[in-house]
């Protein structure tokens, strides 16, 4: 019983952490300007006046729809779309089997294969058609479009895999008795998607680019609005507040009756 309330101790404090972050997102959303191009245009052209020219840096909210970079728009691995971001998952089913006391125990376990995000950059154009320059630096934007979400069952024998196109051995699925199947997972960003997003704009290249700051801030990319976001940041952090208080004291009644005992 004991070991059941350290358990549930940790996780308060692991809900407790979760919790502060989810509050100084909030609260970074709400004391952030929300900027136009034409105003960080504006911003950065005092600055060069004053001599720091690609020194620019100002921590900002941007609009816009999705726009391809110069070179145009990426193609999503799985489904083949046209877009500016993506990011897929394989996860390979299988049957674990193990020997205790005799008997022969089974059990449905899950592996990663593969997980890749895109980490070419692309821009927010507004409606004017004006644009800046978005560094995704790996970040996965919240509210993405799923655009696969299959499972295909392995059927066994030396049958090749396909993965991408790329045809593989049968023998690389795993032992052919215990795997189920593959389980297909994939998110992008078409372009004309309308984004918020919380970051640094700088000029470090010349144009504006927002990006993930420099030192201490938030990096926010979003399919969302930020009325949602914020409301979304409101409810996590009441379901939290109150899921650690009960985690917590639950954790610690059970941990005193244990060791009584």
């Amino acid at each position: 019983m004991w070991i059941l309330g350290l358990v549930l101790i940790a996780a308060a404090v692991g809900g407790f952490f979760w919790m502060q972050s989810t509050k100084r997102e909030l609260h970074a959303m709400i004391g952030t300007e929300t900027l136009s191009i034409p105003e960080l245009e504006d911003l950065r052209r005092i600055s060069d006046e004053l001599g720091a020219r690609g020194g620019f840096r100002k921590t900002a909210e941007v609009l816009g729809a999705a726009h391809p970079r110069p070179e145009g728009l990426l193609t999503a691995e799985i489904s083949k779309i046209p877009c500016v971001w993506y990011r897929y998952r394989v996860e390979r089913q299988y049957e674990h089997v193990e020997y205790r006391d005799g008997r022969r125990h089974t059990s449905k376990r899950t592996e990663k294969v593969a997980d890749h995000t895109s980490s070419e950059g692309y821009a927010l154009i507004d409606e004017a058609g004006r644009t800046i320059g978005v560094a995704p630096d790996g970040t996965k934007p919240e509210g993405a479009e799923q655009s696969v979400n299959r499972f295909e069952p392995y059927r066994g024998g030396d049958q090749p895999v396909e993965l991408f196109g790329l045809r593989l051995p049968g023998f690389l699925a795993g032992n052919r008795d215990s795997t189920i199947g593959f389980e297909y997972s994939e998110w992008l960003i078409r372009p004309g998607t309308r984004l918020y997003i919380l970051g640094e704009v700088h000029d470090i290249i010349g144009p504006l680019v927002i990006a993930k700051p420099q030192e201490k801030g938030h990096f926010l990319i979003a399919a969302k609005t930020e009325q949602e976001l914020r409301a979304d940041r409101t409810r996590r952090h009441k379901l939290l507040a109150a899921g650690v208080l009960v985690a917590f004291f639950a954790g610690v009644a059970l941990t005193v009756v244990g060791i009584i005992r």
